[in-house]
C-alpha cells in the first residue's frame, strides 16, 4: 500500500515574529487559506489515506499537529532534532512493521506546488515505479531561473520504465551539486540537464531499509529498535544518532537513485520575501497580509493583524511584520538574517518568551 511521511520538524525561524518554537511556519496560513501542513496532507490525500501518512515533528509542536491533522494517528516526535536523515529512518521502520511491503512517498510539511494535478500525477507515477523497481526516486523540480538557494541534481540517461501507465518522466541520477552560485546556476539553466533538489522523495520500504543498512547501518540498527519498542530512554537514544541529511548520508552515495520529472510550480516558501510571490500586489508592488496605508510606499511584504493598521510612508523594499508581542523590519535582501537574528534573541533570557 501507498503511505506518506510528512517531515514537519523545523522551527521556521526565518517566519519569525509570526513562527514561533511550538507553532511554526508548516503550522500557520502563510501562502494559504489552510495551514502549509494542512495543504501537505491534502495533497496527498487522493494517493495516500490519512491513516497512513507519518508525521514527523518536534515534540513541542506535536500536540498543535494532532489538533490541525486529527485525522492522522501516526506522529512521530521528536525529543530533538537530527535532519532527516534519521527522521525518514524512523518514520520507515516504524512503517516496515506496519507494512513491509509499503512504497512511501516523503515530502516537506511546508511546500507551495501551484498545480495539484500535476503535483499528484507524479508522486502517482513515482509511487508506481518504487513498488516495481528497487530504486530510491527523488522528484527534481525544473528550474525557472538560476536560483543560488537551491541544490540541483544532473540528469543522467533516461530510465526506461516499461509501466504503460506511467506518464512521468525519469531519469537515473548523474550527480548531486551544492547550492551554486549565480553565474554556475545560469550554466545549469541553460544545458537543460539539472533540476532543483526539492527533498522530495519516493522509494520502496525495502529499498529505503537497504540503504539505510548499507549507508548508515548504526543508524539503521537504532530506528529499528526504537519502532519495536517504547522505550523509557527514546529521547536519550535518538539525539546519540548522527545529525546529518538524507542526501549526504543515502542519495548521494547510492547507484540506484532515480530523478522524477517535478513539472509542476514549486517553492520552498523559505522566508518572508516568498509571500509576495503567491499574493496580489497593489499599484505600488506592496503585498498585505493585514491592514496596511501606504503613503509612497512600494514593493513592501507587509503582516499582521487585520484590526492593527500598519502604516508606511516613503520606504521601498522592506518587511515588516507585526504581531502582538513582537515587530520586525527588515530589506527584503536581508530577509534570510532574519534566522540569525533569531539565534541571538535566544541567546538572552529576556526574549525567550517571545520565540
Amino acid at each position: 500500500m501507498n503511505w506518506a511521511v510528512i517531515m514537519a520538524g523545523g522551527f521556521g525561524e526565518r517566519f519569525w515574529p509570526m513562527s514561533r518554537r511550538s507553532r511554526p511556519k508548516q503550522l500557520l496560513a502563510i501562502v494559504g487559506r489552510r495551514t502549509m501542513i494542512q495543504d501537505a496532507a491534502e495533497r496527498l490525500r487522493p494517493l495516500v489515506p490519512p491513516t497512513r501518512i507519518v508525521v514527523v515533528t518536534n515534540a513541542v509542536q506535536a500536540r498543535e499537529v494532532h489538533k490541525q491533522l486529527p485525522r492522522v494517528k501516526h506522529v512521530i516526535a521528536e525529543p530533538v532534532g537530527r535532519n532527516t536523515a534519521p527522521c525518514i529512518a524512523l518514520a520507515a521502520a516504524m512503517i516496515a512493521r506496519l507494512d513491509p511491503n509499503a512504497a512511501i512517498a516523503v515530502v516537506p510539511a511546508d511546500s507551495w506546488v501551484g498545480d495539484v494535478e500535476k503535483y499528484r500525477r507524479v508522486v502517482g507515477d513515482s509511487l508506481a515505479l518504487a513498488a516495481e523497481r528497487d530504486v530510491l526516486i527523488t522528484i527534481g523540480i525544473q528550474p525557472t531561473a538560476p536560483h543560488t538557494g537551491y541544490g540541483y541534481i544532473r540528469l543522467g540517461e533516461a530510465l526506461s520504465t516499461q509501466l504503460s501507465a506511467l506518464s512521468t518522466q525519469f531519469w537515473k541520477a548523474n550527480r548531486f551539486v551544492e547550492k551554486p552560485d549565480v553565474e554556475t546556476a545560469k550554466q545549469f539553466l541553460a544545458t537543460g540537464e539539472y533540476r532543483w533538489n526539492a527533498g522530495m522523495f519516493v522509494w520502496s520500504v525495502r529499498a529505503i531499509g537497504r540503504a539505510f543498512e548499507k549507508f548508515q547501518p548504526a543508524m539503521a540498527k537504532s530506528c529499528a529498535r526504537l519502532a519495536a519498542t517504547k522505550l523509557r530512554n527514546f529521547a536519550r537514544e535518538y539525539q546519540r544518532l548522527e545529525k546529518i541529511s538524507v542526501d549526504y548520508a543515502i542519495m548521494e552515495r547510492a547507484d540506484n537513485v532515480v530523478v522524477a520529472n517535478g513539472d509542476f510550480p514549486w517553492d520552498d516558501v523559505g522566508d518572508w520575501p516568498a509571500i509576495a510571490r503567491h499574493n496580489p500586489r497593489d499599484a505600488n508592488g506592496n503585498v498585505a497580509r493585514g491592514a496596511l496605508a501606504g503613503l509612497d510606499a512600494a514593493n513592501c511584504v507587509v503582516v499582521g493583524d487585520p484590526k492593527h493598521l500598519i502604516a508606511a510612508v516613503g520606504v521601498r523594499d522592506l518587511v515588516i511584520v507585526h504581531t502582538p508581542d513582537a515587530t520586525l523590519v527588515c530589506h527584503t535582501s536581508e530577509a534570510q538574517k532574519v534566522r540569525e537574528l533569531v539565534k541571538r534573541l535566544a541567546a538572552e533570557k529576556r526574549y525567550q518568551k517571545i520565540l
